[in-house]
């Protein structure tokens, strides 16, 4: 059993007690995905800490990108909820990165490769070297983005 998952059961337990409604859903739905996530595939398996932590970062990001649609569709109730569950999820995952660390982390990749002007041909080169440094810490797109203004 790791570590991760230990807490979210016992922070289930407590916040059910406590009955703390949104808190309780949410964790459920993540003990859920990480179910879904270890019987996937051929050969059911247990997630290690890092597994678990790529399942929370893509239950995020899905609660992040539903409250922008439901905000574009004039829902704002049901954003309010997607943004809700996506703070607990928050609770669960590492300290985001700035943008000046993200900036940091590219400006180095990009001087390690020496790749500085080569365009947009280098950028899988630099994503290759800079995403086992922010996996979990900082959104793709946001470091996709850092990399192609950096590349030029």
């Amino acid at each position: 059993m790791n570590s991760l998952k230990d807490r979210l059961r016992t922070d289930l337990v407590t916040a059910i007690k406590a009955r703390d409604d949104v808190r309780s859903s949410t964790i459920r739905m993540i003990l859920t995905a990480v179910t879904n996530a270890e019987v996937a595939g051929t050969v059911a398996k247990e997630l290690t800490d890092e597994d678990m932590l790529s399942v929370l970062s893509t239950e995020a990001k899905k609660r992040r990108e539903a409250a922008v649609a439901f905000e574009e569709g004039g829902r704002p109730e049901s954003a309010a909820k997607e943004r809700a569950e996506a703070a607990v999820i928050a609770d669960y995952l590492p300290a985001q990165l700035s943008p000046e660390e993200i900036a940091g982390i590219v400006t180095a990749a990009v001087e390690q490769l020496d790749a500085a002007g080569a365009g947009p041909k280098a950028m899988g080169k630099v994503m290759g070297l800079v995403q086992p440094q922010v996996k979990g810490r900082a959104d793709g797109a946001a470091v996709a983005a850092e990399v192609r203004r950096q590349l030029g």
